[in-house]
């Protein structure tokens, strides 16, 4: 059993060893993957020390425990924690999202139901910048298109993890990406739009989309590739909020992908800003294209939801928040949009990891 561990274990002491070396460090590039690779590792090694010491400490109160009671009641003691490092152990050996530790950037976008749909976009933006504070992210608007009543019809957000020096997430496998990955699809409410007179319940639905953020080393675009137009920014009702022309809209002629940005007042900072979510969408076409290719036993079946499928539904009335894809279901609908995101989060997390398992056991 775990066999496969040998093998890793013998790549963590390589990569201690190499990382040790002064030389290593002069590339920094080389040294932030080799320590990202070695802080992948570590856990795995030191579960998989711990799972065979308990094994070997369970045979010596085995043997003890023909003569002495005390060694023999031990054992029972000793086959739970090892039962328990074998599922930690299972768990860590399921094979990880290259993109765990990456940013993000999240989109979301007003659907059908006009200005009550805006509002529920504005509401999801606020529901996902206090999940943000909560664990510690830092986020950052890069553009927004607000509505009339204080909604929005599309916007954009940076969030990011904390980073150690080395330049990977401070946990490893825990950067947004593997938290907020789950959040993509159409989130549904049912509520009584602050339009409706009549204190009728509408349906209306907003649309998210988290794409993990790409560097550019990652993402290779060609500038003979883009068409890029500038014009003057404006604001809700269509005033216009300055007069140069800042905004800048972006096309990517090989994929057909368009990307606006007026938030900032620098064309120099909206440029940039359409830039990041450029790279961060053609590395996700990228990935998608990938994952089509790979076989369907690798796939999570959270991940392969259609983005087009609701996923959510968040009712007023009866304070209730349901996820269509794992089940869960809970009344604290309130909570929930002011940022404690962790239950449902951990359902679909829960899901794919029992998914990828289901699947390595198939293949085994």
């Amino acid at each position: 059993m775990f066999e496969a561990v040998e093998e890793l274990i013998g790549e963590h002491a390589d990569l201690e060893k190499r990382l040790a070396d002064p030389s290593v460090h002069a590339d920094q590039a080389n040294a932030r993957r080799l320590t990202k690779r070695y802080a992948e590792l570590t856990p795995i090694v030191s579960t998989y020390r711990a799972w065979r010491q308990t094994g070997e400490d369970i045979e010596t109160a085995r043997e003890l425990g023909v003569d002495d009671p005390e060694f023999a009641a031990e054992v029972k003691e000793l086959d739970k924690e090892r039962d328990e490092l074998t599922e930690r152990l299972r768990l860590l050996l399921v094979p990880r999202d290259p993109s765990d530790d990456k940013d993000v950037i999240l989109e979301v976008k007003a659907g059908e139901g006009g200005e009550e749909s805006a509002l529920f976009a504005g509401d999801l933006l606020r529901m996902y910048l206090r999940y943000a504070e909560r664990v510690g992210w830092k986020t950052e608007i890069l553009d927004a298109n607000p509505s009339d009543l204080g909604g929005y019809k599309d916007v954009q957000v940076a969030v990011k993890a904390p980073r150690s020096h080395a330049g990977h997430a401070t946990n490893p496998g825990q950067g947004v990406w593997a938290r907020l990955k789950y959040e993509g699809g159409v989130h549904r409410v049912q509520r009584v739009p602050a339009t409706e007179s009549q204190g009728r319940i509408h349906t209306s639905a907003a649309g998210v989309l988290v794409t993990p953020e790409a560097e550019e080393v990652e993402v290779e675009i060609n500038a003979n590739d883009l068409r890029i137009d500038v014009y003057r920014s404006s604001g809700p009702g269509g005033q216009s909020v300055n007069t140069t022309d800042s905004a800048v809209r972006i096309t990517h002629l090989p994929s057909g992908l368009v990307v606006s940005c007026q938030n900032e007042k620098s064309q120099l900072q909206n440029k940039e800003s359409a830039m990041r979510i450029l790279r961060s969408r053609l590395l996700a076409a990228a990935q998608e294209e990938a994952e089509r290719e790979a076989s369907d036993a690798r796939r999570s079946q959270v991940r392969t939801v259609d983005r087009s499928e609701r996923i959510r539904t968040y009712n007023y009335p009866e304070n209730r928040i349901s996820d269509h894809r794992t089940g869960f279901k809970a009344y604290n609908l309130d909570q929930v949009l002011d940022g404690d995101l962790d239950a449902l989060i951990q359902s679909c997390a829960d899901a794919d990891s029992a998914a990828k398992l289901a699947a390595a056991g198939d293949q085994s």
